[in-house]
């Protein structure tokens, strides 16, 4: 093992800059602050004191699941994160059990746990990180500063340009630059002018819209499950889906979504039709009773949108791309911020393994990258692109023969807890696509289901009647006293 100390008598002072004081950033820059003496957060916005909206961020509106892979790679980061989290009004929710969800294939059942969830806003999630790694005295935010461009050559990103409110124009040089500025990241075009190839790049739309509300929870729903109704990709329609998550402070964040030519708006009086058009209208009947706190956001930006850094035969030492900067994903799958945290985690075991200044160190990250940001953009554009009006590259025929056994799965996983377990462990990132192929996975799956498939959501009659109640029944009723 490299030994690569913040300081050495034959070493000057490491600096990182990191380009964007997202989550991905925070967790960045909570990694460098052990391996830099210096790290500076180039940020374009100012960053809120606490669990507040960042306007840089607008999809934080729309419900944000963090899959237990995700959360484990959090944790590892910045130990005690989950009891943060938790200690602040997010839930711990055990999946199966804690999850009311129609599949394409039918509802799944509520199995003893196997893997499970954080839910609360986004902004609580952001914040518990930020507030942790900002309080290192090694760790500087340039509030309000945009990024130029990258400094060096084709061979070495010495450092960036920027433009700051008050400093003007200036470099600031760096031993490492990562690159966590999100979806609207222009890494290409930086590279580009340094001399780097060009990136190939993949893109899948399907056109997905968003609309979300809060809502009051019900009285004693402190509990209460992730309900969620997803679409069938392969009905000659329009995908639609509608969820609930409840967040920290007794509210249900409900967010409704709806491909090309059936998304949905934000006008208020529409919102519970449209959750009641989804394929089961459990989330429009469990929202009748409810008070909404907040009007109907909308957003637009869903492209599936993939760059192949790790396919480039030249990649310049010292700089290295995480998050949404290297993929995005359709965020009805969830999969974006656990993809960013498990990024982090392959860049702090490279940085342990080797060092800051190791020769190959970029690469080595980047391609480590590779591993997780494929397996969540497998998932979502192998659905995505089965949407009508979906546009983007025809997965060929392997594919569809995969997606054939994936459906079979899908079936399977509703009634044989065996096969929902692989099922779960794949859709929270915390096993790789391929152990889904394993030999006594697939003879389950040729098998089928082993319980008949369950006829409507499993709520419990306490479930039921918790959200059916009208508005204020519960606080007058003398029982509860």
């Amino acid at each position: 093992m490299s030994s690569d100390p913040v300081r050495t008598s034959r070493n000057k002072p490491r600096r990182a800059v990191v380009i964007g004081g997202g989550l991905a950033g925070m967790l960045t820059a909570g990694v460098l602050r052990e391996y830099a003496e210096e790290v500076t957060v180039v940020e374009r916005d100012v960053l809120p004191e606490g669990p507040l909206p960042r306007r840089s961020l607008p999809q934080a509106h729309h419900a944000h699941l963090l899959w237990s892979g995700g959360a484990r790679a959090m944790e590892s980061l910045l130990p005690g994160t989950t009891d943060r989290w938790l200690a602040a009004g997010a839930r711990r929710i055990p999946l199966p059990t804690g999850l009311v969800s129609m599949s394409a294939q039918g509802w799944f059942r509520r199995f003893p746990e196997m893997q499970f969830l954080i839910a609360c806003s986004r902004d609580l999630l952001d914040w518990v990180v930020r507030d942790q790694v900002l309080t290192s005295p090694r760790v500087t935010v340039l509030r309000r500063t945009e990024l130029l461009g990258l400094e060096g050559g084709a061979g070495r990103v010495t450092g960036v340009r920027v433009r700051g409110e008050d400093a003007g124009e200036r470099v600031l040089p760096a031993d490492l630059v990562v690159d966590a500025s999100g979806r609207g990241s222009r890494a290409p075009e930086w590279l580009k002018a340094l001399g780097v190839g060009d990136v190939r790049e993949e893109k899948v739309d399907s056109g997905l819209a968003y609309a979300s509300r809060i809502f009051r929870a019900p009285v004693g729903s402190e509990e209460y499950p992730v309900v969620n109704v997803q679409a069938d990709a392969r009905e000659p329609r329009p995908g639609c889906t509608a969820t609930i998550v409840p967040i920290e402070g007794g509210r249900w964040l409900v967010t409704l979504s709806g491909t090309r030519g059936g998304q949905p708006t934000n006008a208020a009086d529409e919102f519970q039709d449209f959750a009641r058009s989804v394929r089961h209208p459990v989330v429009a009947d469990l929202i009748a009773h409810a008070e909404p706190l907040t009007d109907v956001v909308v957003s637009r930006s869903t492209v599936n949108r993939r760059r192949y850094y790790e396919k480039l035969r030249d990649w310049p030492e010292g700089f290295v791309a995480v998050g949404d900067s290297v993929a995005t994903y359709n965020p009805v799958y969830g999969h974006g911020m656990s993809v960013a945290a498990q990024g982090v985690l392959a860049l702090r075991r490279a940085l342990a393994l080797h060092g800051m200044g190791s020769p190959g160190l970029a690469r080595r990250v980047q391609r480590s990258l590779a591993g997780p940001v494929g397996t969540a953009w497998d998932l979502a554009t192998g659905q995505d692109i089965l949407y009508p009006g979906a546009i983007g590259k025809d997965p060929g025929a392997a594919a569809k023969v995969l997606r054939h056994y994936v459906d079979r799965l899908m079936l399977t996983a509703t009634g044989r807890p065996l096969v929902a377990k692989a099922l779960f462990d794949v859709m929270t990132l915390s096993a790789p696509t391929g152990s889904l192929l394993k030999p006594e996975i697939a003879l389950a799956v040729l098998r089928g289901p082993a319980l008949k498939p369950l006829s409507g959501p499993p709520l419990s009659d306490d479930e039921l009647r918790i959200a059916k109640e009208p508005r204020g029944e519960r606080e007058a009723d003398p029982a509860d006293a």
